[in-house]
């Protein structure tokens, strides 16, 4: 719609002969400018720069269908966001939460805690001040709140999140209504409401529950005199509701506003132009050429993260390998000093033994030379029987060490054979390790490198596309548990002495079961 009013401006009527800032703004929607002449010389403020703002004038029954292209999406999606965050259009606690998640999910992509930490949405404005003022919460509190649902948003695009931010604010009562002040016939003040679905006239305390509702298809004529507007209804026998405005400027906008939604109410019940046509069928092709880039990009970075984890599961390896191979050394070095000291071990015991065998010897030459000198006197013998027991018992007790000694060497060289049979097992582990140590890195197979286009898979993707729409039905369940959810986590922080009236009639209408959609049929 912003493409269309751009186009048929042209900006033809802008042009000076010197170079002068101009920006673009529109505050209010009856200020219309007429293409033919120039701007400066309308109804618009003298002051420079001149600021203008191109806003969508007829709000769409479904934006998910009716917004072809993605700038359209984009540009509404930010006009719908902008109302909602300076409360030109109410919206309960629970729906701002959740808006505010896609509204995150658009700007920044899928979470990654990592990427954004706590605090990443502080200077962000993403929910209006009256749900803020209204609940007994930090800013940390509500950026977790918030957190916690954007991160079930994860692989949704921008233009996805765009779109089911939309699909939830076309549920909001005061979502593309235009309110006008009027009285009708006894003076009463009435509020008038005009939408894409029809004329709704308001008491002007309530804004979202409509008194009485005119569908388009049920309305035979509009028309105004001065400042009488009258309504007349398809059924003729039914009476005509007449009502006055403030002001002639403001039956004239009136007037545009109900021609400008009838018209487009019949143009959707009725078969597409070519030109709509080629347009969709241009924006399917453009959707479905989107999504199989994503799936081949999906499909490269799965392939990416496999090769990364098979090179991290390598170094791992090499790594694990690299210290078993240095504990085998390590464990080599031990057996051969251990080798090395039993064998200085055995040699001092065989040399001790070989110490033990002479004395021994050297006893058995003084028993025998005392045996000699035995039968020189009495007292001698008496003494010489003392050192000869003596001399045998040092003979007996020597024996029995040599002896000890002996079996002690024989087992150093036990003991030594072991300890080299160890040494050369782990010479050969650590030939076994050396030689398991390269790993050969696995090779992506060419065919994950390419990716071609076939009109089998256009084919199959339109019909997801085709079968996304069902699907959307059944998880409209799911996002009104989700909406529930939060707010029966945030109501025990309320502060009901804030409530605002329109909350008020809010949870009215909730506590009651109904709906925008079920007011619309009720009040017909």
């Amino acid at each position: 719609m912003a493409r269309v009013l751009a186009s048929k401006m042209g900006f033809t009527s802008l042009r000076r002969t010197q170079a002068r800032t101009f920006r673009v703004r529109i505050v209010t929607a009856d200020a219309d400018l007429e293409f033919g002449c120039e701007v400066l010389d309308q109804d618009v403020p003298k002051e420079e720069p001149l600021v203008l703002n191109f806003l969508a004038k007829f709000y769409p029954e479904n934006a998910e269908e009716e917004l072809v292209q993605d700038i359209t999406q984009h540009l509404f999606f930010l006009q719908v966001k902008k109302k909602i965050l300076e409360e030109e259009v109410y919206c309960p606690p629970e729906a701002s939460v959740l808006l505010a998640s896609y509204a995150v999910q658009a700007k920044y992509g899928d979470y990654h805690p990592n990427v954004h930490k706590p605090g990443f949405l502080a200077q962000e404005e993403l929910l209006p001040k009256r749900v803020i003022n209204l609940y007994q919460m930090t800013a940390e509190m509500w950026e977790e709140r918030i957190t916690v649902c954007y991160a079930e948003h994860r692989g949704r695009t921008r233009d996805e999140a765009e779109i089911e931010y939309l699909k939830i604010a076309q549920d909001l009562e005061m979502y593309g209504v235009n309110y006008f002040f009027i009285r009708n016939k006894k003076g009463t003040d009435l509020l008038l409401g005009v939408d894409a679905l029809g004329l709704h006239i308001y008491d002007p305390d309530n804004k979202l529950t409509p008194k009485i509702s005119f569908p388009w298809n049920e309305i035979r004529n509009i028309s105004y005199s001065d400042r009488e507007f009258a309504i007349k209804p398809l059924d003729k026998k039914a009476d005509v509701f007449k009502f006055n405005s403030s002001k002639l400027r403001v039956n004239k906008l009136i007037l545009q506003l109900c021609i400008g939604n009838h018209d487009l109410f019949m143009r959707r019940r009725k078969v597409d132009s070519l030109e709509v046509q080629q347009m969709k069928a241009q924006a399917r092709e453009e959707k479905a050429r989107k999504q199989m880039e994503r799936q081949r990009l999906d499909r490269e970075k799965r392939l990416r993260e496999e090769a990364e984890r098979a090179r991290d599961e390598l170094e791992r390896r090499l790594i694990q390998l690299q210290d078993e191979a240095l504990m085998a050394n390590e464990a080599l070095l031990r057996s051969e000093e251990t080798a090395d000291l039993l064998a200085e071990k055995a040699q001092i015991a065989e040399e001790e033994a070989k110490l033990l065998a002479q004395k021994a010897a050297e006893a058995e030459q003084e028993i025998q030379r005392i045996k000699v000198t035995a039968i020189r006197s009495e007292e001698e013998k008496r003494l010489i029987e003392q050192k000869k027991l003596e001399a045998e018992m040092l003979a007996l007790k020597m024996a029995e060490e040599s002896e000890r000694r002996a079996k002690e060497a024989e087992q150093l060289k036990q003991d030594l054979q072991e300890a080299r049979e160890s040494e050369r097992r782990a010479k050969h582990k650590l030939l076994e390790i050396t030689s398991k140590s390269a790993y050969p890195v696995p090779a992506l197979p060419p065919e994950c490198l390419s990716f071609d286009f076939k009109d089998t898979d256009m084919k199959r993707l339109s019909m997801e596309i085709e079968k996304e729409k069902v699907e959307y039905m059944e998880k409209s369940k799911h996002l009104q548990e989700q909406l529930n959810e939060l707010k029966t986590e945030i109501e025990s922080l309320k502060l009901k002495e804030r409530e605002t009236h329109l909350d008020i009639l809010h949870n009215e209408n909730t506590e009651r079961g109904t709906s925008k959609q079920s007011n619309f049929k009720k009040v017909r």
